[in-house]
């Protein structure tokens, strides 16, 4: 289990906490943590100055992961890096009809929009992606 010590308090995967007014998880400090540690790896010891991540099925706050980030990557190579994210929503598939649609709200989930049967499954892929780094270019003709 993944523990974070904030504000005095241990809290665990998943719980919630607040700081400067904004509620956020663990999950989502224990995210920005790895995207961190996957682009400092791919960096090996150049300076990044930005990452794309691809995050799809479920919503995040732009504001939380962008605050989360600066967090991980502080006193890094990364600690002034640009974080691009780009959000996409898990899609429904109907079993009764086959009709696919961006879950872009709870009724996505629950019934199709198509044909309104209630025998549905999230598809597509909800694990997070690195898509890219970007480095400081180095100038080696010195």
């Amino acid at each position: 289990m993944i523990r974070r010590t904030v504000g005095g308090q241990k809290t665990a995967k998943g719980e919630i906490f607040r700081t400067q007014g904004v509620e956020r998880t663990v999950h989502e400090s224990a995210l920005c943590d790895a995207i961190v540690e996957a682009a400092l790896r791919r960096a090996a010891g150049r300076q990044v100055v930005g990452v794309r991540v691809r995050i799809a099925g479920h919503p995040v706050n732009h504001r939380v992961i962008d605050e989360d980030f600066r967090l991980a990557a502080a006193g890094t190579r990364a600690a002034d890096a640009a974080i691009d994210l780009v959000v996409e929503p898990l899609a429904s598939r109907c079993r009764a009809c086959g009709f696919v649609t961006p879950a872009t709200d709870a009724l996505a989930m629950v019934a199709c929009t198509w044909c309104e049967s209630l025998d549905i499954e999230a598809v597509g892929d909800d694990r997070p992606v690195l898509e890219s780094v970007t480095f400081r270019h180095q100038d080696t003709s010195r």
